[in-house]
């Protein structure tokens, strides 16, 4: 029986870093190369990193990772029989194309080019790329295997065609994104693709945070009947190898059981990473957090912490007049659980100061949200002015309900570098809090049962302007995440005037989050590079 041996290098490659890219992977084939691989897998693109959108427009980058690519060939030379396939842009007669190159001893074996570009969700590749029409076969050791990347495997024509080829496993390299049900979904059309083409299929995917794009790794191997045999951990590096047969069975060499995260710990696990790789490939000192007593601030405490470390990050509380003694109790224990530095800085002089100045021009004019936010942008101004002094960047606080809503206040709690929760419905935002004080209470439970507040004014509650978080959530997710027109979010349930209020406030807000930082994206449809409604927009849909 002919067998080979091949190896998934599930790597965390930077967008533009094109040397440590080729570092990476030069680095992951010497350890298959001792570990006896035949072929080595790496993720889509490895070596430009993934999504670089524009940067694919200048042709110095472009040049830059032709060399690298050549660079790398000649640096494998000396690894005898070891076949790496390796995830780059490929120019060719004024094209580009989405291309997997596969190297051995020196030499370019074959090249691949992507045949189905995703123009859907967080994907525009048909703005750079041209589509490939060949299917490439190459044999080790007896084996055939076929090449494909990403998009092709969940569409029919590009496996279809390896196989006709004379594919007897499929190689597939991958930079697919995650969310919430995505690894189900992703391991789902795998088990499609094997069953409808007679290919055994091993699926190498990127790892890693890129701005709004989380990776999840989670590569794996399914034999000929569609089974898992070998499963790499989600969101982080690894490499594993696996033998596969001609027939298409597999042995895996190593144990590959990982941990099934939960829900909650799926997620935490996103986020963490998410920061972790914003700052480290930033180069941020670290980071800044308003602490106000509240869940969101929490919870994104939380996670600066197991990202970053407490040395790292530094929390300060901003009491106005409204500020609840309990919050500046609460935001003090959990800053000294987890061992941050923390700051009490009051702002009372200098809301009072603003409200002096500008006496005159609100004269004869009744008290609205406009004295609220004088305060949120005090706090933004002096969240700024520690970062500047400092180098350390401000770590946003609002989660998805708010900005949904636009419950939340431009140039003031809305300020900052990075989003961490942006795309943490509130509901979610508590779930997580619980789970993270599953085995390690580190957020004062009373932070979680308390209401929610913005503490503006005397007294106030979320619940005063909004809907209840969970009707809220619930009507945002049907909207963006399936479209659902107004009729139909109705009919599933909800009240009629919580659904007029929320998708009003979703469409006259959106202004406020295109000056938002970026951030996380851990649902199916996130604001940002996958949510592009108009500012002007007359569009109104009747319920």
């Amino acid at each position: 029986m002919k067998v080979a041996r091949v190896g998934i290098a599930q790597i965390n490659a930077c967008v533009g870093d094109v040397a440590g890219n080729e570092a990476r992977v030069l680095q992951a084939a010497h350890v298959a190369h001792q570990q006896g691989a035949d072929v080595l897998v790496t993720p889509e693109m490895v070596l430009t990193g993934y999504p670089p959108d524009d940067l694919l427009l200048r042709p110095s980058f472009i040049s830059r990772q032709e060399q690298a690519l050549t660079q790398l060939c000649h640096a494998l030379a000396p690894l005898k029989g070891l076949h790496v396939v390796v995830g780059h842009v490929q120019a060719n007669e004024g094209r580009l194309y989405n291309a997997a190159s596969v190297l051995c001893e020196g030499k370019v074996i074959g090249v691949y080019y992507k045949r189905e570009l995703p123009t859907y969700s967080v994907f525009n590749e048909t703005r750079y790329f041209s589509a490939g029409e060949q299917a490439l076969v190459f044999t080790v050791k007896g084996v055939r295997f076929g090449v494909n990347i990403c998009e092709d495997i969940w569409l029919d024509r590009a496996p279809h065609a390896a196989a006709q080829a004379g594919a007897q496993v499929l190689l597939v390299l991958n930079a697919s994104p995650y969310h919430v049900g995505k690894p189900r979904e992703r391991e789902a059309a795998l088990r499609r693709c094997v069953i409808a083409n007679g290919c055994a299929l091993v699926y190498a995917n990127l790892v890693g945070g890129q701005d709004e794009l989380v990776f999840d790794g989670g590569s794996l191997a399914l034999d000929i009947n569609g089974l898992v045999a070998m499963r790499l951990p989600e969101f982080v590096e690894d490499i594993k190898w696996i033998q596969v047969h001609e027939d298409g069975k597999m042995d895996p060499i190593a144990s590959s059981a990982t941990a099934a995260y939960c829900l909650e710990a799926q997620v935490w696990q996103a986020l963490v990473l998410s920061v972790r790789d914003y700052f480290a490939k930033n180069r941020y000192a670290g980071a800044i957090i308003g602490l106000s007593g509240g869940i969101d601030s929490a919870v994104v405490l939380a996670l600066a912490v197991d990202a970053l470390g407490a040395s790292n990050v530094r929390a300060v509380m901003m009491p106005s007049r409204y500020t609840a003694y309990i919050s500046c109790i609460d935001a003090h224990a959990m800053a000294m659980r987890l061992g941050v530095q923390y700051d009490h800085i009051g702002i009372d002089a200098l809301v009072q100061g603003f409200e002096t100045v500008l006496a005159p021009q609100f004269a004869d004019l009744p008290a609205d949200t406009t004295e609220e936010n004088i305060q949120a942008r005090v706090r933004g101004t002096l969240l700024m002015a520690l970062s500047n002094k400092t180098g350390r960047l401000v770590l946003t606080t609002g989660n998805k309900s708010e900005l949904a809503t636009g419950y939340c206040t431009l140039y003031g709690d809305m300020v900052g570098g990075f989003a961490v929760i942006k795309d943490v419905p509130k509901t979610l935002v508590y779930d997580l809090a619980v789970w993270r004080n599953h085995n390690d209470e580190i957020i004062p439970e009373r932070i979680i049962l308390r209401p929610p507040s913005a503490e503006l004014c005397p007294d106030q509650k979320d619940q005063d302007s909004l809907p209840p978080y969970e009707v809220l959530d619930g009507i945002m997710a049907l909207y963006m995440e399936h479209n659902a027109c107004p009729a139909d979010i109705i009919a599933s349930g909800y009240p009629v005037d919580a659904v007029e209020q929320v998708l009003r406030l979703i469409r006259v807000n959106e202004y406020k989050r295109r000056q938002a930082p970026v951030g996380p994206r851990i649902t199916s449809r996130a604001f940002g590079r996958d949510w592009c409604y108009p500012v002007t927009n007359g569009f109104r849909e009747n319920s």
